[in-house]
């Protein structure tokens, strides 16, 4: 039996290896002779450069940022010298996994430690640079991101405004003079699809998760409007809202294309090539439900698996009403943990007695 697990990390419990490891520990209970192969997955989000590091000779470049609250955080990137390209998660520096729940505050958190990761990387020789945008604390259109690699957004007294998407309401003019990185190639990789502004945008949409009330939902987006009517950019052009506009930066000011973070991650780690000999895929992730269908990376491992006719189970933490949609998209079955609970420990065994059930019945 030859079993392919690509899991994707369980927020705030289990990394997509940790996840991935601890169901193959169940199978091999039940299957000691099994070939079970454990692939890490991720969509651009949390964890998404530990999950290819091990696909690509690179150097592991640790360094100090500002945090999303402008505190100091340690933070890293991946650097690949022989092909001149940096891989850098913008939740490393920006993440909302940063700052405790009762800290969200989209309106003051800032993309600048993304931006100090990608001048250092540019600094280090990079002529190719992947952002990975899930994971956002931030709201601010990737201003702070702009300002930290020169770009200055001045005010009506031609003074620098405050960072976060509080100090866009200042803003009266940009000055590119001094940005960075015009002569290096971008590449934003995210799965989201919805645009800078309005009702399906980055602050509507992302805008509560990440602490925000409904009133601040709405100026964050009149904002956000403003910035991108002083840029003359495009504030309704799909893709631009990920990890709270920072897409849009990185678009309209460094020229960056706009791709798949999943089908980045599956390239990179050559998850197809394995699901072509694999008899059964396993995939999930903490909550399997209808946004799991709109491109995150557990549905991606579902495409590349029913193009080749393989039966394919999803794990997660609970069962959602989303179920039945689940499966008429082609899961062979959706299994709950035995135990939900988000402690590490607690989800690692609950992961490996979950498959260990459910192998005892194949």
């Amino acid at each position: 039996m030859n079993i392919v697990i690509a899991m994707d990390s369980f927020k705030g419990s289990m990394s997509s290896a940790e996840a991935g490891n601890a169901a193959k520990e169940g199978i091999l209970k039940i299957h000691p002779d099994a070939e079970v192969t454990v692939l890490p997955l991720a969509d651009g989000g949390e964890g998404t450069i530990d999950a290819i590091t091990l696909f690509l000779d690179g150097t592991i470049c640790q360094m100090k940022v500002r945090g999303p609250l402008n505190d100091t955080v340690d933070s890293y990137y991946l650097f690949v010298p022989s092909q001149e390209t940096a891989y850098i998660e913008m939740a490393k520096a920006s993440g909302l996994t940063l700052i405790s729940p009762d800290e969200r505050n989209p309106y003051e958190a800032t993309t600048y430690g993304t931006g100090e990761l990608i001048k250092d990387a540019i600094s280090s020789g990079a002529k190719k640079i992947y952002v990975f945008m899930g994971g956002s604390a931030t709201n601010d259109g990737g201003a702070g991101m702009l300002q930290a690699l020169g770009c200055r957004l001045l005010d009506k007294n031609g003074d620098d405004i405050k960072s976060g998407a509080i100090g866009l309401k200042d803003l009266d003019s940009i000055d590119r003079t001094g940005l960075m990185g015009l002569d290096v190639e971008f590449i934003a990789a995210t799965d989201v699809t919805n645009p800078l502004c309005g009702t399906n945008g980055a602050s509507h949409v992302y805008g509560p998760q990440k602490g925000a009330t409904p009133e601040m939902v709405r100026q964050m987006d009149s904002r956000l409007m403003s910035f991108a009517k002083t840029a003359g950019h495009d504030p309704d052009e799909p893709g631009t809202g990920a990890a709270g506009g920072l897409s849009f930066a990185l678009k309209n000011f460094l020229g960056a294309k706009i791709v798949s973070g999943a089908d980045l991650v599956t390239k990179i780690t050559g998850l197809e090539e394995q699901i072509k000999d694999a008899d059964i895929v396993i995939t999930g992730e903490g909550k399997m439900d209808s946004q799991t269908l709109n491109g995150k990376a557990p549905f991606k491992v579902l495409q590349l698996a029913k193009r080749y006719g393989k039966t394919v189970y999803g794990i997660t933490g609970t069962l959602s009403e989303d179920t039945d949609r689940l499966l008429q998209a082609g899961f062979t079955r959706i299994i709950p943990l035995k135990d939900p609970s988000m402690e590490t420990d607690k989800a690692v065994r609950s992961v490996s007695m979950t498959l260990k059930d459910l192998f005892e019945n194949i």
